[in-house]
């Protein structure tokens, strides 16, 4: 089987499973803080999940050996200042 069909099939089944959660977090059907928590945890879960397998399919890692730095303004740069 191709490999994006299957990633494809997993999706839809994660969507289908993050659905009925917040159906169910939303029509009521939590009666207790504790089951809240332990819903709202399984959805940021799958919602990560599906994020990182847009990230993936996306190919939005760098493709070249070097990284990019990126000053940050440290005020480390060599320079002294007397007042």
């Amino acid at each position: 089987m191709d490999d994006l069909i299957i990633i494809e099939k997993l999706r839809r089944r994660i969507n289908s499973t993050l659905e009925s959660i917040q159906v169910t977090m939303m029509t009521g059907g939590v009666d207790n803080m504790e089951k809240y928590k332990y819903l709202f945890g399984q959805a940021q879960a799958y919602q990560i999940t599906l994020r990182e397998i847009s990230n993936l399919l996306n190919n939005k890692e760098q493709n070249d050996d070097k990284g990019n730095v990126i000053d940050i303004g440290n005020g480390k740069d060599g320079s002294s200042e007397t007042h």
